[in-house]
């Protein structure tokens, strides 16, 4: 097992409250601790693990965090994503299994030990971002919304009004909370837990749309499959758009490419036109970027 003290001096350590990823293992700028993520939520250190540790190799990470972080730092907890069901552990401290994170003055509620994804995903963060300063009075579309999260940052944009969709009600919930939690005005955001491939129509209702947002799983059983349904999205965007409109298409699957997304808008609606490409930030950045966070902003011809 690699020693740590090899990367240490490249962990992004916090200077407030802010969440953020202090080390980002996946990427592989170090490929070997391809197997290792640490993610902070004051006062959370989170660390996931894609496969299996000595447990006196856990131990010390765990003291250079409460060396590192002190006061500021209540629990330490891990997350095991190699075994069935991604089961957590407390490996210090308090047990705090509801943090609320803090990401750029917006909160988002978490929930640790309960399921694989925690309820935000940090890799986002510039997705986010772009989100909230391109929302300014546009009525918005959020398709596999999960938690809400661009939602969360189109009304902080001062959207006109976001319209969230996914099958999961449960994590519509949690969105309906994150809203809450910044105090925002419900009245101007809808949550819809419906299949998105039998809703064409009651979307409609709601727009047509200056944003529509796709970011949906790679592989969901009864849900999705991207490979066959992403074109089917990208196909609806014209009916779902107002001229000039903007679409934000996502794709997290190490096995498709920006090509995939390319081709299936070239094929599938030509009348979209590339206007941006949302690059991570630089704890996110992928030493392949075909095989990480994919986010490109198409705009509608008018």
């Amino acid at each position: 097992m690699s020693s740590f003290s090899q990367i240490q001096g490249h962990f992004n350590w916090p200077e407030s409250t802010q969440a953020c990823r202090i080390f980002h293992g996946r990427g592989g700028r170090y490929p070997e601790f391809r197997f290792i993520n640490i993610d902070w939520f004051s006062p959370v250190v989170l660390i996931i693990l894609y496969s299996e540790v000595e447990r006196k190799w856990l131990d010390s990470l765990t003291e250079v965090i409460k060396a590192q972080l002190g006061e500021r730092c209540l629990s330490i907890q891990v997350q095991y994503r190699f075994q069935h069901m991604a089961p957590y552990e407390l490996l210090w401290g308090e047990d705090i299994p509801e943090p609320v994170a803090d990401e750029a003055g917006l909160k988002y509620q978490l929930r640790l030990g309960k399921n694989q994804n925690y309820g935000l995903f940090f890799d986002m963060e510039q997705g986010r971002r772009w989100v909230q300063t391109h929302s300014e009075q546009a009525n918005v579309l959020n398709l596999f919304a999960y938690t809400c999260g661009f939602s969360v940052a189109a009304i902080a944009g001062n959207a006109r009004q976001v319209v969230n969709l996914d099958m999961s009600k449960p994590s519509l919930s949690v969105g309906r909370e994150n809203h809450r939690l910044n105090q925002h005005d419900l009245s101007k955001v809808k949550f819809m837990a419906h299949d998105l491939f039998k809703s064409w129509g009651k979307l409609k209702k709601s727009g047509p749309y200056d944003l529509v947002i796709a970011d949906p799983p790679s592989l969901q059983k009864g849900s999705i499959n991207v490979i066959r349904d992403y074109p089917k999205i990208i196909r609806r965007l014209p009916e779902l758009l107002v001229p000039g409109g903007r679409a934000m298409l996502c794709l997290n699957s190490p096995d498709l490419d920006f090509a995939f997304l390319k081709s299936a808008v070239a094929e599938h609606c030509p009348e979209l036109v590339l206007e941006d490409k949302i690059e991570p930030s630089s704890v996110f950045i992928n030493q392949q970027p075909d095989k990480g966070l994919k986010i490109l902003i198409y705009r509608l011809a008018s």
